[in-house]
């Protein structure tokens, strides 16, 4: 059964040092930054970080980076104009990097939750991106083999949340949400609000509750203040 806390901190309780945890968002589009936050105080570190960005500004992830609380970060997009905590982090060679194609990063992330081993792709190849992985030709095209991205924890952020923990998603904030909530061992997802079971449309529901263990009422918590 999932468990709805309206205290962030609470919500985040036992994740342990040097876990995988998976972010969702697309940018700040649907990054659950007050999860983030309390992650932050709740002070696990040498983390593995797997998200789309490395970061943008001084909020979410970039203040948990800022905190020197990640050590690897497994991403598409580390750069963008609003980047500099990593920026100056991986310059200073105090964080390692992973470049994965944006695509290929969501399919590992599926394949974790669908229990595939592995899987070959198109992308990369003849890049560095390539290097020391194994390749195939099938069919006369060449592919690279990747292993799936397994989480131990997946920070999400959807728009409403049942009692049972189903999610719904709104626009663009749905983006890595899904397949990371099946890819970790414990999903953590906040959402704007808490309905009673029932009360979502079944056809909405994008995560089913099986996935999810813990959600963050961000209206319980904004009412607690």
């Amino acid at each position: 059964m999932t468990a709805v806390f309206g205290d962030a901190d609470e919500a985040v309780a036992g994740i342990a040092d040097g876990s995988t945890v998976l972010i969702g968002g697309f940018g700040m589009a649907g990054m659950p930054v007050q999860l983030i936050d309390a992650l932050i105080r709740q002070g696990a570190t040498d983390l593995t970080v797997v998200s789309n960005n490395a970061g943008n500004g001084d909020t979410g992830l970039a203040a948990l980076l800022a905190a020197g609380r990640v050590r690897k970060v497994i991403c598409s997009f580390p750069r963008q104009s609003d980047s500099w905590v990593f920026d100056g982090l991986y310059l200073a060679g105090k964080i390692e990097l992973e470049v994965v194609p944006q695509g290929t990063l969501a399919e590992r992330m599926r394949a974790a939750g669908a229990g595939i081993g592995a899987f070959y792709c198109p992308t990369g190849v003849g890049t560095p991106l390539a290097e020391n992985k194994e390749t195939r030709t099938i069919d006369g095209r060449d592919y690279v083999l990747e292993y799936p991205i397994k989480g131990d924890v997946a920070l999400v952020g959807a728009h409403i949340g049942d009692r049972m923990g189903n999610l719904v998603y709104r626009k663009t904030a749905r983006n890595f949400g899904p397949v990371m909530a099946t890819a970790a061992t414990l999903t953590i997802a906040q959402v704007g609000r808490v309905v009673e079971t029932g009360e979502l449309d079944p056809e909405t529901v994008v995560t089913p509750c099986i996935y999810v263990d813990r959600i963050l009422d961000l209206s319980e918590a904004e009412a607690a203040r």
